[in-house]
């Protein structure tokens, strides 16, 4: 094979660090934005953080407003003097006034600084059952057992161990089966109630127990913790539950009523969870009858340059210190050009979805139209995953509540009148249909297909359905209730 060289001329796209980083800063949730400004900040002296001014944008009374703080003298720990009118007539600071300092001589901290880390809750369940059985008087030898019970419980508060796990965890202390069950019971009084059952209707029962006495409907409802009924209920097959117990339907009802309003995981009130916290950074409301979107400046840092540092540049010096102070320039002016071009993207992209969705802001989610990507990508001439990007993890806040811009885009169906419908007003039509359906008869997915049907709205039973469990709504057979 003969060796030659060609000489050819091509275009190629590179992704600059610049480009990147403007990348990157799009798809960051308002949260990460702040984490990822804090380390700018940490890493490049000539950036500094400003104060946001009337000036700043169009949004800037939109924000959270700031609490007001009361003045130096009136918060201060003083004696202030009224008069009859409540206006302050003397300020007394007295001869001998001094700060005491809340650190001890020894520079130790006092005896409330550090007070949250000492009282703070056990983190998951085994702890708190651990807690509350150093408090509790048992014995050397029940102590051990309370543990190795409490060590076979699982995250849902349920015992999953045995009788014989227990013997063969301790053997050496020779345990007898009402030794055990004994213990077992002591465990089954401690918090959350409910907690060490074995069983679903065991667990029912122990709560059910730690009630009044006099409460309507709890013998009752105790008997339905047994594991044949418990089996019927879950069936719905309430006809076979009557025909066992000879109880009416309202008894049967309100003891049912009785048993829902039970925790059937105990072990869930003590598990720890992470709260997750969402600022909305765009913020609707209307104006002079139209609907506006505006950026929350309140939630978006300013940032801005130190001119200090700025002037100690000298241009055509080749010192070190020089090149340090410019390269972090250059850095501090990309950073601030891609946070402004995020903030215009964004503010883009949210005003033409209030303005696709005005029907949803003013009627409510039924009057959603139907949104895709292309829509906004062609309105506001950017590439679809350049929307995908902007709208991922962003909030908005509106009078109906706090949505992710996600939550305005979906597919459409086809109408009887050849015009489209958004599977948000679907959902939200079968969610209204479902609440509105009568306990002891709900409505089957064929029959809300047909009420769709006469409204207009051609959909297939099996749309019904995926629809239906996206909302978490169980079907016909399962929502039969007696209350």
């Amino acid at each position: 094979m003969k060796q030659t060289l060609d000489l050819r001329i091509g275009q190629h796209l590179t992704i600059t660090p610049q480009l990147q980083q403007a990348i990157r800063l799009l798809q960051l949730s308002s949260i990460e934005l702040e984490q990822e400004i804090r380390e700018a900040l940490d890493k490049n002296p000539l950036l500094e953080e400003g104060e946001h001014t009337d000036g700043d944008g169009a949004s800037s009374d939109e924000g959270a407003t700031e609490p007001e703080t009361p003045p130096a003298e009136e918060s201060a720990d003083t004696e202030i003097d009224f008069d009859g009118d409540n206006n302050v007539t003397e300020l007394d600071w007295g001869d001998d006034y001094e700060i005491v300092s809340s650190k001890s001589p020894s520079g130790d901290e006092g005896p409330d600084d550090n007070f949250e880390a000492r009282n703070s809750q056990p983190t998951n369940l085994k702890e708190h059952l651990l807690w509350q059985l150093q408090m509790t008087a048992f014995s050397d030898r029940d102590r051990m057992v309370a543990m190795a019970i409490i060590d076979a419980i699982d995250e849902d508060g349920y015992f999953v161990g045995g009788i014989e796990d227990v013997l063969i965890t301790l053997p050496e202390l020779e345990l007898g089966d009402d030794e055990i069950l004994t213990v077992l019971h002591q465990v089954q009084n401690f918090d959350p109630v409910g907690v060490g059952a074995r069983n679903l209707g065991e667990c029912l029962d122990l709560q059910l127990r730690r009630l009044d006495p006099a409460t309507p409907y709890r013998d009752t409802a105790r008997l339905l913790t047994d594991g044949p009924y418990l089996k019927l209920i879950g069936q719905h097959d309430f006809k076979e539950i009557k025909r066992l117990t000879h109880l009416e339907s309202e008894a049967l009802g309100q003891a049912l009523a009785l048993l829902k309003g039970l925790n059937p995981r105990p072990g869930s009130l003590v598990a720890t969870t992470q709260s997750a916290y969402v600022v909305p950074e765009v913020i609707v409301k209307k104006r002079r009858g139209s609907w506006r979107a505006d950026l929350n400046v309140a939630a978006m840092p300013k940032l801005r340059i130190n001119s200090q540092y700025e002037r100690l540049i000298q241009r055509g010096r080749a010192t070190a210190q020089d090149r340090f102070l410019h390269d972090h320039l250059q850095e501090a002016r990309w950073f601030l050009k891609s946070l402004q071009s995020r903030n215009d993207t964004l503010l883009k992209v949210a005003r033409v979805i209030v303005d696709r969705q005005r029907a949803f802001f003013d009627h409510g989610p039924e009057a959603m139209k139907p949104l895709v990507l292309h829509d906004v990508a062609g309105e506001v001439g950017m590439h679809e995953s350049t929307v995908s990007r902007v709208t991922t993890n962003k909030y908005m806040m509106t009078p109906r509540g706090i949505f992710e811009l996600k939550y305005f885009f979906s597919s459409h169906v086809g109408t009887a009148d050849g015009g489209t419908c958004s599977a948000t007003a679907i959902r939200s039509l079968i969610r209204k249909i479902v609440e509105s359906e009568p306990p002891n008869r709900p409505i089957s997915d064929s029959k809300i297909a047909e009420m769709l049907e006469v409204q207009g709205i051609n959909i297939a039973r099996r749309t019904i359905a995926k629809y239906r469990e996206s909302l978490s709504i169980p079907p016909s057979s399962h929502r039969k209730s007696l209350v």
